[in-house]
C-alpha cells in the first residue's frame, strides 16, 4: 500500500514527540527530518502547522524558538497509525535521539524571554524545568529592551553556572 508523503511525515512528527519526556523545538524536528531529506522546510512547516490545527500538537513560542508537544488526539492518533512509519525511520530516530538527546533536553528544558512590564521596565524571566519539575524561576527587572535580551541569550548557556553559584551561596 503507497501513502502519502505529508501522511508519513506527520507520522513521524508524532513519534518523535511521543518518543521524549519533555517538548521539542520545530528546529530539532527539522534536524532530524530535513537533514535525513524526508522533505523540504516548507512542506515541513506546513505539516507542523497541519498537526497544531488538527490539535495532535500543541506549539508555545518563546522569543524565536516554538515549542511542541504531543496532545492526547495526537497520541491516539499514533496508536492507531505508527505502525505505518518503517523500522528503519524508527531506527534512525532513535539514533538521533541517542546522539543529541542530553542537548535537546538541554535546549528545552532552559528558557527565557523577556517584556515590557507596566513600570516601563523590561523584565526578563529565566526558567529552567526538568520534566514536570521547575528548578530555577527567576525573573529580572532591567532599564533596557537590549539589557533583558542580552540576559536572556546568555541564560541557555550560563543557566547551569549560576544555579550551582546560587545553591551554593544559598546553603
Amino acid at each position: 500500500m503507497t501513502q502519502d508523503p505529508l501522511t508519513l511525515y506527520k507520522l513521524i512528527t508524532l513519534y518523535m514527540l511521543d518518543r521524549v519526556a519533555f517538548p521539542l523545538t520545530k528546529a530539532q524536528i527539522g534536524d532530524f527530518i530535513l537533514g535525513h531529506d524526508y522533505t523540504n522546510f516548507l512542506t515541513l512547516q506546513q505539516i507542523i502547522a497541519e498537526l497544531i490545527d488538527a490539535e495532535m500538537i500543541r506549539a508555545k513560542s518563546l522569543r524565536n524558538r516554538t515549542y511542541l508537544e504531543i496532545t492526547e488526539e495526537g497520541k491516539n492518533t499514533l496508536s492507531y497509525f505508527g505502525n505505518r512509519i518503517g523500522d528503519s525511520i524508527k531506527e534512525d530516530i532513535a539514533a538521533f535521539f541517542a546522539d543529541h538527546e542530553m542537548d535537546m533536553r538541554s535546549e528545552s528544558a532552559v528558557r527565557a524571554d523577556y517584556y515590557k512590564s507596566t513600570s516601563g521596565e523590561y523584565e526578563a524571566h529565566l526558567l529552567v524545568k526538568e520534566k514536570d519539575v521547575t528548578v530555577v524561576d527567576i525573573t529580572l527587572s532591567v532599564p533596557s529592551e537590549d539589557t533583558a535580551a542580552s540576559i536572556c541569550a546568555n541564560w541557555q548557556t550560563k543557566s547551569q553556572s549560576i544555579y550551582q553559584f546560587l545553591v551554593s551561596q544559598l546553603f
